[in-house]
């Protein structure tokens, strides 16, 4: 009855026949939900067109019902359609929302700032232990992959080296080549990237769940500061490990470079120790050790960024871990191209 009605009401609303709806229930006994729908079909289509609609002729149920209808904004999914967006429109988007993600970014990085002031002055209100459980996390539990991904890094730029200098017959320079671009480059930033994936990516899932259990509003409740209380424990963590992991990477790369030059070019250890401590010094190692505090609390910052401003449901925890990575990596190439920058101009 109501499909029936409103296919014979739909080509007169179309062709523009009918300015106006009234309904006249007087002989109606009875009504369910399908004269409800009928209503808001009605009311849908008589939108499309243009069409004005009294519902005072409805009973009062069903006017309590179809206002309360149309209150509820449809929801959105898949099957909401949406116009696509053109090239432009889709690039200015972008441009934007990467610009509110670094103003986000920068803010945050000032309150955490602000939070090592306060802990400098000792007014910061966090627990000690959980800066002792933090170090354990990213220090003597990182060790395993932090050491594999430098040897292989150091045997893989020992062998390039090798290959190149074999030509000259300037093998023994390997031991100068690792030594340096362990030091200077290589360690602080492969470690700073494995940290991103494997610490940052965690803070920012710990973080983010927080924010979904309402814990991070608990805090505030009760007046204490999430960034003190959350973030500051994870700075100085990262702070205080990242350059003993570089000094160990550092090691670990120089090793690699060994296995190769003793394994394939014959340079015995005493010649390959020597070549080593002649190419490198405290100038280099201090450099990595400096990008690698640099570097941890750079990811320490995005991924805790991230979580703090996650949304409140599983699929937004992993986004905001997967984003922290991504972030955290960014962070530490921009931060390795800015101190080449300044390296280079001051002549180190």
């Amino acid at each position: 009855m109501a499909a029936a009605l409103l296919s014979e009401a739909e080509p007169q609303l179309r062709d523009g026949e009918t300015s106006r709806i009234e309904f006249d229930t007087t002989a109606l006994s009875g009504w369910d939900s399908g004269f409800v729908m009928l209503a808001r079909l009605l009311d849908r289509l008589a939108s499309e067109t243009d069409t004005s609609v009294e519902h005072d002729g409805l009973p009062a149920g069903v006017q309590r019902l179809v206002r309360l209808a149309s209150a509820v904004p449809p929801r959105g999914g898949r099957r909401s359609a949406s116009k696509p967006l053109g090239q432009l429109a889709l690039l200015g988007t972008m441009t934007l929302s990467g610009l509110s993600s670094l103003g986000d970014l920068y803010r945050f990085l000032l309150e955490s700032l602000g939070s090592l002031g306060r802990f400098a002055l000792r007014r910061a209100r966090y627990q000690r232990r959980d800066v002792l459980l933090l170090i354990q996390d990213c220090g003597p539990q990182a060790l395993p992959i932090v050491g594999v991904i430098n040897l292989l890094l150091g045997v893989i730029l020992a062998f390039m080296g090798a290959v190149q200098l074999q030509q000259f017959g300037a093998e023994v320079f390997v031991a100068d080549l690792v030594a340096l671009g362990q030091t200077r480059e290589i360690a602080p930033m492969m470690t700073g990237i494995v940290i991103a994936g494997r610490t940052g990516a965690a803070y920012a899932a710990q973080l983010g769940t927080m924010q979904v259990n309402e814990e991070t509003d608990a805090l505030q409740t009760f007046g204490f500061s999430p960034i003190d209380f959350l973030v500051l424990p994870r700075m100085l963590a990262l702070a205080l490990m990242m350059p003993l992991l570089v000094v160990y990477a550092d090691v670990i790369g120089i090793f690699g470079g060994y296995l190769v030059g003793a394994g394939m070019l014959g340079i015995g250890t005493s010649e390959y120790i020597t070549g080593t401590r002649a190419a490198i010094d405290l100038v280099d190692v201090s450099l990595g050790v400096l990008k690698g505090s640099v570097f941890g609390i750079l990811v320490a910052v995005t991924g805790c960024q991230k979580g703090m401003q996650s949304g409140r449901s599983a699929s937004a925890v992993g986004d905001a871990a997967t984003s922290a990575v991504v972030s955290g990596i960014l962070a530490i190439i921009v931060a390795t191209s800015i101190f080449a920058v300044l390296t280079n101009a001051v002549g180190i």
